[in-house]
């Protein structure tokens, strides 16, 4: 997840020259200047969403997470916050509990915390944070100590040193806190291919509980580098960009799900993204990201019910060339 203000627009980012940050981690809303549809009754949710295990200590967790990048970011405004707290209220009914955020991604923590304690659901959280655009350990303690104040709570599930900036001394400093029990896990973040190859050699120095990286029907490297490595080193696996920042929804909205979408149990290209995701077994959960509760139900959706076979994986990849 990129270190920087979200919500740039694409076009902005493509005549600079940049490389596109995951402005709205693997949200589905549409992008900017694009038409949205109209609202749809949400689907009844049946669950109960699928669990993986984390390798290094066997714990379950729901395979659907949620980010907080862009969507979160809506600062003090109660209009703005009373649709962020029905997301996180259908998050939690449905069984969801891991939820991404970072200290970078503007006023998240502040909203996320805030939200979390009005609904007294913190007990329910897998939280996980970071330590982002930090050098040094001090610089990296006070940060961590700031996130927890904004997420008022006195400690995180999983603290994660992101985009590999200063990664041996932010890794050693999380591993420090895990040991004050301030964390359970450490982690490592990327979310571009290109720095996937510094990603699995970070990996194999540090061996850390979790990674977060980039996977989509349409940037697959991860197949090579991380995932196999993850499983050779028994690191838990999250994933962001699954929407390709919202590009891969819009492309596919107005087109008709293939038949055999029914047979995984997916009404939705959301469900039908996620659930291909999630039939890599290396991976442990996906975190799209919305601030709208009728998408939330439709990600937590894809955590039910079966995933993607060799040839239905094929199929979507070949659809969405």
């Amino acid at each position: 997840m990129a270190n920087r203000r979200e919500f740039i627009s694409t076009a902005t980012l493509t005549a600079a020259g940049i490389a596109l940050a995951p402005l709205v981690a693997c949200s589905q809303e549409p992008a900017a200047g694009a038409a949205a549809p109209a609202a749809a009754a949400p689907k009844p949710f049946k669950g109960p969403l699928l669990t993986r295990a984390v390798p290094a200590t066997g714990e379950k967790i729901p395979v659907i997470g949620m980010g907080t990048s862009g969507s979160f970011e809506v600062g003090t405004d109660a209009a703005g916050r009373a649709p962020l707290g029905e997301v996180l209220d259908t998050f939690v009914g449905a069984g969801g509990s891991l939820i991404d955020t970072a200290p970078t991604y503007s006023t998240a923590e502040d909203v996320l915390g805030d939200l979390i304690a009005d609904a007294k659901v913190r007990q329910k959280l897998f939280i996980a944070t970071k330590l982002s655009g930090v050098s040094g350990r001090e610089e990296g303690l006070a940060q961590f100590n700031d996130s927890l104040r904004r997420l008022k709570t006195d400690k995180v599930e999983l603290l994660q040193v992101h985009n590999l900036r200063d990664t041996a001394v932010q890794i050693a400093l999380a591993r420090e806190l895990k040991q004050q029990g301030k964390t359970r896990y450490v982690g490592l973040t990327h979310y571009r291919e290109d720095g996937q190859a510094q990603l699995a050699a970070e990996m194999r120095q540090h061996k850390p509980d979790w990674v977060q990286i980039n996977y989509s029907p349409v940037s697959r490297g991860a197949e090579k580098t991380i995932f196999p490595l993850a499983q050779e080193l028994g690191i838990a696996v999250m994933i962001n960009r699954a929407f390709e920042d919202g590009r891969l929804i819009s492309q596919m909205r107005d087109k008709p799900l293939p038949p055999w979408a029914a047979e995984v149990g997916a009404d939705s290209w959301a469900q039908l993204i996620l659930k291909y995701v999630l039939s890599q077994p290396a991976v442990t959960v996906v975190i799209p990201a919305t601030s709208k509760a009728r998408h939330q139900l439709d990600n937590l959706k894809a955590g039910t019910g079966q995933l993607l076979d060799a040839k239905q994986r094929d199929a979507l990849v070949a659809a969405m060339a």
